[in-house]
């Protein structure tokens, strides 16, 4: 049995991770931290909460004493760190709180990690998972070789620069302090409780209400999409089993371009609305409930700043050393994924329109910052 906190946890990744890790570890303690900011949503989390299958904390991880309290508490052998900020458009707005979370809460969590398993001596058998973004690479053109392990940093956005400078800060205490830790760059997620705000869930929820589906630029811009439940299975398989100091790059194998993302979920949603006809009841906005196509409300916006070209991710190496492979295939994913938003309406409409942060007041105690 291991005692693990998982940083970051009632955030999407975080919490698809959390039941994924209760589901193939049913005997490991889970602690759950999380700052609950606006992207963090605990619905999904609930039941587990309730029945005490995991511990829920709500803190920061750059609050020090709250961290060394919780190694002391639960003496942890394993830390899943994913809390950050995420969101590019954010960072251009706000770049301070990206520096506050990504990098500063990293170092403050790197530090009592190495605190407490240097006093209790368990550095040994313990190990740090530091989970990244491919999005540190830079960018690539269409006939640049995806990225590696050992591709340079080059960051564009101020999110990508956070996300560098803690990943140097892991490896600085790798090398320095022989902590023992690991370094996952992950491609662009996609599935269930996705924050309305990205690409995917956005133009899902825009086209239900007949709203414009805004694309950047030509929507040209690649990225490569990587199922979330491929990506909880590949962190696990790293934290239990990758080599110490080692990067691992995750990716979906999916190279797509942003105007062909969002026709597919226009098809996908045509296509749902000519098989059920309850959904034309109760998304009458969207352009399929009249039988046209939700296409029509594709429109092409001023490209935003730093906005990369291309990522691409070589995952070779997670699939030669632990045998990680991805299994979802993006149409299908993709599809999977528009029917959960179609499932899921309570859930998206309660993030989208401002209850759920009345219902977490009232059921917690505490407020979603905004």
């Amino acid at each position: 049995m291991q005692s693990v906190l998982i940083t970051g946890g009632a955030g999407f990744i975080g919490q698809n991770l959390v039941h994924a890790w209760r589901a193939a570890r049913p005997a490991d303690r889970l602690v759950i931290v999380d700052a609950m900011t606006y992207a963090a949503n605990l619905r999904s989390l609930e039941p587990l909460i309730a029945n005490r299958s995991i511990l829920f904390v709500k803190g920061d991880i750059g609050d020090a004493a709250l961290m060394r309290r919780l190694f002391e508490e639960h003496k942890f052998t394993r830390v899943a760190h994913l809390a950050a900020e995420s969101h590019v458009d954010r960072s251009i707005a706000d770049p301070e709180a990206f520096l506050q979370t990504n990098v500063l809460g990293t170092f403050t969590l790197l530090r009592a990690a190495l605190d407490a398993w240097r006093s209790a001596g368990t550095l040994d058998r313990s190990r740090f998972l530091h989970v990244s973004t491919d999005e540190v690479y830079g960018s690539l053109q269409l006939t640049d070789p995806a990225f590696s392990e050992s591709s340079p940093y080059r960051p564009n956005s101020p999110y990508a620069a956070s996300k560098a400078a803690s990943d140097h800060l892991v490896r600085a205490y790798v090398e320095t302090y022989r902590l023992p830790a690991l370094i996952t760059n992950c491609s662009n997620n996609y599935g269930s409780y996705q924050h309305p705000e990205k690409l995917i869930p956005l133009m899902i929820i825009h086209a239900l209400e007949g709203k414009p589906l805004p694309i950047y630029g030509d929507g040209s811009n690649v990225r490569d999409w990587l199922h979330v439940s491929d990506h909880c299975a590949a962190l696990m398989a790293v934290i239990e089993r990758g080599r110490i100091g080692e990067t691992y790059n995750v990716g979906g194998g999916n190279e797509r371009n942003n105007r062909e993302v969002v026709g597919l979920i226009c098809d996908t949603l045509d296509r749902a609305f000519a098989t059920d006809a309850s959904l034309a009841s109760r998304f009458p906005s969207c352009p399929a409930a009249s039988g046209n196509s939700c296409r029509s409300l594709i429109s092409f916006v001023t490209d935003r700043p730093g906005h990369d070209h291309r990522y691409a991710i070589d995952a070779a190496k997670l699939a030669g050393e632990l045998g990680n492979r991805c299994s979802v295939d993006f149409d299908d994913g993709l599809g999977q994924t528009v029917q959960w938003y179609l499932d899921h309406e309570d859930w998206w409409r309660e993030v989208t329109s401002g209850a759920y942060k009345t219902w977490i007041d009232k059921n917690y105690g505490f407020r979603i910052a905004i």
